[in-house]
């Protein structure tokens, strides 16, 4: 049975399209006495106090420490977390480069003086000034977490070997188990989806000329949505909470879908026979960046967390339990938390230069002189899920 979820959600929270210029606020001079409390979006698993698993808890101390109490709303997708940033009363959010830089277009956000973070020096000198979060050289945000999007999978209906390829989502076949993949397949509920249909044919059709999965022209686009309209006739369900892919893999038959490494480590915690892989076509991923809200009521405790954020110790536990990297790379050795060098590299370390890393689509484009903007992917991509 067809458990597609309702996209009115999706579609209310998605039209924040890109507004002219950027944000001008002026940053902060020096942090002052904490506020009491830091209001921050974040995703799922994101901020942890020990309430999921008592081993994880990079709460607690901060809020003993600070005085300032850490309230969390997640957030499932990155249009989601655009909205609540347009809504207001909210100081932090933890946002990954598809929504950073409507964030700072929309004036959402404010820049960050990096003098009054600490442990700046310590970021991965690739994060410092990276695209999603700096602007004109001005930082807005501070590098929390990275990693790729990775095609999770049963291992009993793929006994023999892993998928070596995205195929087992995009295009209808027999899985290794014989049976059929219709229905047994899951797609992410967003319309950042279409740039895995994009990075697929990327491989597959080079003579489309698609040079990087956000920069489609009209051609490149239309094949990516054909190619998407396929695939929702194998989706048994379109995903965006975590919790709920988590519950699928174990209790609805699904076997075979893009995910987080956040699902995956859970699942095989609970003993369920999952894994993941990058295919030989690649990956998308993320790059999350911490970015204070421009009317951020609560400004110094906001950097006060900014820079407990870039604590090794908390980006090595977080490494660990969300199977990412850390924008830290000292939290890979240093001891000082669970991670070691050999995590990160299993996580992905070295990929770096691999991964498509998310970005909002705009139509003014670097690899072509007009490209399809995020506006038309959020309309359209409803229609894909709709039947349309």
């Amino acid at each position: 049975m067809k458990k597609i979820l309702n996209t009115c959600t999706a579609m209310a929270m998605a039209l924040s399209v890109m507004a002219p210029g950027f944000a001008s606020a002026e940053m902060m001079k020096e942090v002052g006495p904490g506020e009491g409390q830091v209001n921050i979006v974040a995703w799922a698993g994101y901020i942890e106090r020990g309430e999921t698993d008592k081993a994880f808890d990079w709460v607690t101390k901060f809020e003993e420490a600070t005085g300032c109490k850490v309230n969390v709303k997640t957030a499932n997708t990155s249009d989601e977390m655009v909205a609540l940033m347009n809504e207001g009363g909210f100081d932090l959010v933890t946002a990954s480069g598809d929504a950073s830089l409507r964030l700072i277009a929309g004036k959402r956000v404010q820049p960050i003086n990096i003098d009054l973070i600490p442990s700046w020096s310590t970021v991965d000198d690739r994060l410092k000034d990276a695209p999603w979060h700096t602007v004109d050289g001005v930082h807005y945000g501070t590098p929390y977490m990275w990693g790729p999007n990775v095609l999770m999978y049963n291992t009993e209906a793929f006994k023999d070997a892993p998928p070596t390829s995205w195929n087992v989502v995009f295009e209808e076949m027999n899985l290794p188990d014989g049976k059929s993949n219709k229905g047994r397949v899951q797609a992410y509920d967003g319309p950042i989806h279409i740039a895995d249909a994009a990075q697929y044919l990327m491989f597959h059709k080079p003579e489309l000329g698609i040079k990087s999965p956000y920069e489609l022209n009209e051609d490149q686009y239309k094949a990516a949505l054909d190619l998407l309209r396929v695939q929702r006739t194998l989706v048994g369900r379109y995903w965006h909470d975590a919790f709920i892919q988590i519950d699928d893999f174990k209790n609805e038959g699904v076997v075979a879908s893009g995910s987080w490494p956040f699902q995956v480590n859970l699942l095989k915690a609970d003993n369920v026979p999952v894994a993941s892989v990058i295919p030989q076509e690649g990956a998308t991923g993320w790059a999350d960046t911490t970015m204070m809200h421009a009317d951020a009521a609560n400004p110094n405790c906001s950097y006060m967390w900014m820079e407990h954020s870039l604590a090794s110790n908390l980006q090595s536990d977080l490494s660990v339990w969300f199977g990412a990297n850390p924008s830290v790379p000292a939290a890979c050795t240093d001891g000082r938390g669970m991670q070691t060098a050999e995590g990160c590299t299993a996580n992905g370390l070295d990929d770096f230069e691999k991964i498509n890393f998310w970005t909002t689509p705009v139509s003014k484009c670097e690899s072509q002189g007009e490209c399809v903007p995020y506006y038309r992917w959020v309309s359209d991509y409803i229609g894909v899920i709709g039947g349309r």
